[in-house]
């Protein structure tokens, strides 16, 4: 998985680009055999690293899975933070922040789609190491939403009555769960389809009213 960060000439680019070959061959690997069954030389065999690489970046196998997570969510959240920042930056409302982020979700998915399985099926697992860094990224994606969502209140473009948390765990889970429908269940469908689709539903226009 990139990140948005550079510096291929120093050390710290070099170990960034490392990791993003472990981050890659774990989260194929895990989407494809599970965690359990995922081994720490499989996963330096398929990012073509030495095993020893994969404990000098990571303490164990779990630490690489819990970065992994962070990764990901960072990135989702970042992605979504600037759909919403560079149409406040046109003038845009609220509600146009909110369906830019919808199709910023859909394309994040779209890129990453093995990571966002992972995702999901991690979210309602228990008794995990990792189950606490999860719930905090997890807060961190939603409360970007949220923060669109109570400005959209404050300015009137949307009702006082939401619940903001929940409508801001709804819409992530929507679009979270829609896409990866979409990919596995209606791929001949472009991005473009299944954006306009959701945002039909984010504008209350599902009931046929205008």
């Amino acid at each position: 998985m990139e990140s948005s960060s550079t510096g291929t000439g120093t050390g710290s680019g070099r170990r960034q680009a490392t990791r993003q070959k472990l981050y890659e061959a774990a989260v194929t690997l895990i989407a494809e055999q599970g965690f359990s069954a995922t081994t720490v030389d499989e996963i330096a065999e398929r990012a073509g690293v030495a095993k020893g690489t994969v404990y000098y970046n990571f303490a164990s196998k779990t630490d690489l899975f819990e970065e992994l997570l962070r990764h990901g969510v960072g990135l989702l959240t970042e992605s979504l933070r600037t759909a919403a920042q560079e149409t406040e930056a046109r003038g845009g409302t609220r509600v146009e922040a909110l369906d830019a982020m919808i199709r910023a979700g859909l394309v994040f998915i779209d890129r990453y789609p093995a990571f966002t399985q992972l995702y999901v099926a991690e979210l309602w697992r228990t008794n995990r190491a990792w189950q606490s860094t999860l719930m905090v990224v997890r807060r961190e994606a939603v409360a970007v939403v949220e923060t669109v969502l109570r400005e959209g209140v404050e300015r009137g473009e949307l009702s006082p009555e939401i619940d903001v948390p929940l409508t801001a765990a709804a819409m992530v889970g929507m679009v979270l769960v829609a896409a990866l429908d979409w990919q596995s269940f209606q791929s001949e469908r472009s991005l473009d389809d299944v954006h306009s689709a959701l945002s039909l539903l984010l504008r209350g226009r599902v009931s046929g009213s205008r």
